[in-house]
C-alpha cells in the first residue's frame, strides 16, 4: 500500500476558467459526454473527495452513475459504489443535505480542530467515519494517508470546489488533472474558478503539469495533465 492514494482532480470549466456563475446558480454546463467522463473517472476510483459547500449547493449524492458503471467497478475489483469523503473544516456541513438520505456507500467527514463539540457530535451521529485533522487548515496529506492506511483506498477522484482544489494543488497532492474546456463564458470576478482560495504569490511556487492527452468532442476539449515538477 502506498503512503497515500493516487489523486485525480476532475473539473469542467468555461473558456474563462469558471466552474459556476457569479451567483453559483449554474454548476452543470458540460455536455452528456462530459457527464459520462465524470462517471468513468468515478468508476476508476475507490473514493470521491469533495468540499462540503459543493455537495450542498449541487445537491450531490456522489453515486456510481448507474448500472453500467456499477458493473465496470465490479470488473475492476472495486466496491459497487465509491466511498464518499466530504471536507468540512468547521464541521458546518448541513444535516439536511441530500446525500444523507442516500446510504449506498460509506460517508466520511473530514473536519478541523476548530469544529465545535456540538457540530462534531451531530456529524458523528450521521457519518460512517469522522476524521479530525490535527491542524487548521485541514492536513489533506494526512487525510489521504489515513484513507490508504485505514480504509484501503487506492485511488481518489476530487470534484471541487475551488478552495479544496487550491489547497490540494498548493500541497502538490494532485497526480493527474482532468479538465473539460466548455465553449461558454461566465465572467464575473466573484464567479468561482477551478482553484480559488489562498493561491500562490510567485511563479516558482506554481505546481507544474505535463499534457498527456487532448481530444475534441463536439465543441468541448478534454484535457489530461500529469503532475510535473
Amino acid at each position: 500500500m502506498t503512503a497515500r492514494p493516487f489523486v485525480r482532480l476532475n473539473m469542467a470549466m468555461t473558456a474563462d476558467g469558471k466552474i459556476a456563475t457569479s451567483t453559483r446558480s449554474v454548476h452543470t454546463f458540460g455536455s452528456p459526454r462530459d457527464a459520462r467522463h465524470l462517471y468513468e473517472l468515478r468508476a476508476a476510483s475507490d473514493a470521491i473527495l469533495c468540499g462540503a459547500r459543493t455537495v450542498e449547493e449541487t445537491n450531490a449524492t456522489l453515486g456510481n452513475g448507474g448500472e453500467s458503471f456499477r458493473r465496470l467497478r465490479l470488473r475492476q475489483g472495486r466496491a459497487e459504489h465509491p466511498v464518499r469523503v466530504i471536507v468540512s473544516g468547521s464541521g458546518s456541513f448541513s444535516p439536511e443535505a441530500r446525500i444523507w438520505s442516500h446510504r449506498f456507500s460509506p460517508i466520511h467527514i473530514w473536519m478541523g480542530p476548530t469544529a465545535t463539540t456540538a457540530r462534531r457530535e451531530a456529524l458523528q451521529s450521521r457519518a460512517d467515519v469522522v476524521w479530525s485533522s490535527p491542524t487548521d487548515p485541514i492536513d489533506l496529506a494526512a487525510g489521504l494517508a489515513q484513507l490508504a492506511r485505514d480504509h484501503g483506498i487506492r485511488d481518489v477522484i476530487v470534484e471541487g470546489g475551488g478552495q479544496l482544489n487550491d489547497a490540494l494543488l498548493r500541497a502538490r497532492l494532485v497526480d493527474e488533472l482532468h479538465l473539460t474546456l466548455c465553449p461558454r463564458i461566465f465572467g464575473g470576478r466573484t464567479a468561482p474558478t477551478i482553484s480559488d482560495g489562498t493561491g500562490i504569490e510567485h511563479l516558482t511556487e506554481a505546481p507544474g503539469f505535463t499534457l498527456k492527452y487532448l481530444r475534441r468532442h463536439g465543441d468541448e476539449l478534454f484535457l489530461v495533465y500529469s503532475r510535473g515538477t
